[in-house]
């Protein structure tokens, strides 16, 4: 007759068989020494306090391997369950199939597992102007984005660089001087509706235009911005840290006039980033920098000049911040596209070009080319992936999607000249990392 014993060992996964054929008496007695003194073996290394459970299955599993060589009929162990014995008489051995595969000698690892990250989807146009005295988009406004909402409207955080100002007239910087060398942007209060209705979540005022109605232009524009919900940065020292879908984004905006945190005082600028990593999951840096014109979309070494003013060094600058914890640096400012890099996992998009202005941009040949990014990044800062979605500025200055994907082209282009590390867009925009896995 046979008998089947299950039992369970400690850290190891699932049940084992044994299998015991019955012997006679003799055989029996000759190994019950044997058997008693592998058992205690067994029973003291589980009992230790000093030993490790892994031994005391590896006792246990030696137990087992002399009980099957001696066929012993009956089992004294605690660890077995189900056995049963009746005085001297030969066992009934019942077979159980093993519920899993997992050799007796492998301990079982418990695994601890890391929550899955958390993925978002941030978006980022170069310059905006939603109104000025050159022109006024009808539909209070929304015209300026009637072809490109569906695409701005998509990514959770939404951005853009707001050249210009809301407000109803009032002192500004052009006021005697020649209009042709001047030029003061202000749209109704009512256009920043337009903003909103186009998905654009956060805008930055770190720029030469946020000023050009001096300290009331900046009030009443940010009057207007709080009306419609959108978060401004680049105003001051202060920043805004915002939850998107449960991840803290801390977005900061620089340029180098006195209005905003200066591109020139790179210390400064790293301090305040490092204080925003310790404050969100993510970094954003928007920088507003680079001389201007349609000439001017390589990104060069050292510091940038335009109209007589320093508009910062916009690789040191960068770097700078990315070494400090920024996680995604994004320009503005050139008016023309240039290239995207990475440094050290992180990527810099140099500049988006203008991207829309009714009748107030030049749309030149590559002053017509703009591009709306977005990015893929999760709860860590690393960047999965994204697209440089190629536009064009059409007649009287509004983005459309430009179907020859040109400006993703002349990014691709300029990246491969200009850095060591660049972000190429494949034909259609699409672009990884290199620390992508």
């Amino acid at each position: 007759m046979h008998e089947s014993i299950s039992l369970w060992i400690p850290n190891v996964r699932g049940f084992c068989t044994i299998l015991l054929m019955e012997n006679d008496d003799k055989q029996a007695e000759e190994q019950r020494q044997s058997e008693t003194r592998a058992e205690r073996k067994a029973l003291e290394a589980a009992d230790s306090p000093r030993t490790s459970r892994l031994p005391a299955v590896l006792a246990t599993v030696a137990l087992l391997a002399v009980m099957v060589a001696g066929g012993i009929a009956s089992a004294k162990s605690e660890m077995f369950l189900d056995q049963s014995v009746e005085g001297d008489a030969t066992k009934d051995v019942r077979v159980i199939e093993a519920t899993a595969s997992v050799p007796a000698t492998t301990p079982a690892v418990v695994a601890t597992v890391a929550p899955e990250p958390t993925i978002i989807e941030i978006g980022w146009v170069g310059d905006l102007t939603p109104g000025s005295r050159y022109g006024l988009p009808p539909d209070d406004g929304r015209a300026l984005f009637a072809s490109t909402a569906e695409y701005t409207q998509q990514p959770d955080l939404m951005m853009a660089n707001l050249e210009g100002t809301f407000g109803n007239g009032g002192a500004s910087k052009c006021d005697g001087k020649d209009s042709s060398d001047c030029y003061a942007f202000q749209a109704p209060p009512t256009n920043a509706a337009a903003l909103s209705w186009a998905g654009i979540d956060v805008v930055n005022l770190a720029n030469n235009h946020s000023n050009d109605y001096f300290g009331a232009g900046q009030t009443t524009t940010k009057e207007a911005l709080d009306g419609q919900g959108i978060v401004y940065t680049g105003l001051g020292n202060d920043y805004p840290v915002l939850d998107v879908d449960g991840v803290q984004v801390a977005v900061l905006g620089f340029s180098p006039y006195s209005w905003s945190p200066s591109l020139a005082d790179i210390g400064a600028a790293q301090a305040m980033v490092r204080e925003a990593d310790a404050d969100a999951d993510i970094v954003v840096v928007l920088m507003h920098a680079g001389a201007e014109g349609a000439d001017k979309t390589t990104t060069p070494e050292g510091a940038e000049y335009a109209y007589g003013e320093f508009r910062g060094d916009s690789r040191a600058f960068s770097h700078a911040v990315i070494d400090a914890g920024a996680d995604l640096v994004m320009g503005s400012g050139p008016h023309v596209v240039r290239g995207m890099e990475e440094y050290e996992g992180r990527l810099i998009a140099y500049s988006l070009g203008n991207f829309a202005g009714w009748k107030n941009f030049s749309r030149a040949g590559n002053l017509a080319l703009s591009g709306l990014l977005t990015v893929e990044i999760d709860d860590e800062g690393e960047v999965l992936g994204g697209r440089w979605l190629s536009l064009r500025i059409v007649d009287p200055g509004v983005p459309q999607v430009d179907s020859s994907y040109e400006s993703a082209a002349l990014v691709r282009q300029l990246g491969e000249a200009d850095f060591a590390t660049p972000v190429l867009p494949d034909a259609e925009g699409y672009f990884i990392l290199s620390t992508t896995e």
